[in-house]
């Protein structure tokens, strides 16, 4: 994949061996605020396993790339197919149940009186069977690794137990797919290296929007760069961070 630097320069950085199938973002594009343009030209394809960091400046359109994944924003130009499933509105019940979506803040995600009601939101939604939401449920505390926080009251808690109850209320529907926006944002150091340390156990497919630039060159393999809303640089995350040049032109800091 080409990156450019700021002199103009095209570089081309080594990418991993990407499989049939799995998720791909075609030519997106988007106007916003009349002649704004929020996303330019955007393709990506991102292999079933692959975890996958999306890095660069304030208003880089990577939260608007994001809202695009699951069909919350839809594109003035381009597709997005998640396996062989068109991002549209006779999909949309599929590919939300595909791909979940954790937002910045979990107080966005977190909204019923326990943690239990909150995980199960969405089992229930989609109609399952009390046996099942329950097992789901189960499933997803004991995940993040907080199997006796179903009773607890979950806007009694601290930001970083919020933040794992907000990826449980998205485990619970069984995502082929995690999206994560800012995971680490807000949290102190025992709570950010817990917060890493569970992402690395996850095993869904992984798209992580952050300024953690620390945690990218641990946890994530490979890195997209975006920033004016188009794709700058798209390769291994260990030659991504070595392109000094690259990192200064776009606002990036190890």
């Amino acid at each position: 994949m080409a990156s450019r630097g700021y002199d103009g320069e095209v570089r081309t950085l080594p990418l991993p061996p990407i499989t049939p199938g799995g998720w791909a973002v075609l030519g997106l594009g988007l106007l916003a605020s009349g002649l704004l343009v929020a996303l330019r030209d955007v393709s990506l394809t991102i292999a079933p396993g692959e975890k996958v960091a999306l890095v660069g400046p304030n208003g880089a359109g990577k939260s608007t790339l994001l809202l695009h994944l699951n069909g919350i924003l839809r594109p003035a130009t381009g597709s997005v197919h998640v396996s062989s499933l068109a991002v549209q509105d006779k999909n949309l019940g599929r590919v939300r149940a595909a791909v979940g979506l954790v937002f910045q803040d979990p107080d966005d995600q977190l909204f019923s009186p326990t943690v239990f009601d909150d995980v199960a939101f969405g089992p229930l939604y989609q109609g399952l069977p009390e046996t099942e939401v329950r097992t789901r449920v189960h499933a997803a505390l004991t995940a993040i690794h907080m199997g006796d926080y179903a009773p607890r009251i979950s806007h009694h808690l601290s930001m970083g137990e919020k933040k794992r109850i907000a990826i449980a209320t998205v485990l619970a529907m069984n995502p082929e797919i995690l999206v994560l926006d800012e995971p680490t944002a807000g949290l102190d150091p025992r709570a950010r290296r817990g917060l890493i340390n569970l992402l690395r156990e996850l095993p869904q497919t992984m798209l992580v929007s952050t300024h953690d630039i620390r945690m990218v060159a641990e946890l994530l393999p490979r890195t997209v760069v975006m920033d004016q809303g188009a794709v700058v640089a798209d390769g291994l995350t260990a030659a991504i961070l070595a392109d000094a040049i690259l990192l200064e032109a776009h606002g990036l800091e190890m």
